[in-house]
């Protein structure tokens, strides 16, 4: 079974990498230590095949530059409750 987080984590953790944007010019350097932990961090929150695929997913969002607009966390969060009830 794979593991759910809250909607409200994930949207804090979304927030977290929009952060980025509030400097100009480190923010897309400070990308380069954010993007491996928040695919950790997103694995650990998925776990399973949605959080491995995810964790990809989010590692190459979140380091290549002028992405991190993109809501991983809370895309996976509405990925994993539109598949349990199988839309």
């Amino acid at each position: 079974m794979e593991k759910k987080p809250r909607l409200l984590f994930c949207l804090v953790m979304d927030l977290v990498g929009y952060a980025s944007y509030a400097w100009p010019l480190f923010g897309e350097w400070s990308d380069l230590i954010w993007a491996p932990l928040s695919a950790t961090i997103f694995y650990r929150a998925f776990g399973g095949r949605t959080g491995a695929i995810g964790s990809f997913i989010n590692l190459a969002e979140e380091i290549m530059p002028f992405t991190d607009f993109i809501p991983t966390f809370t895309l996976g969060y509405f990925y994993t409750h539109l598949k349990k009830i199988k839309i």
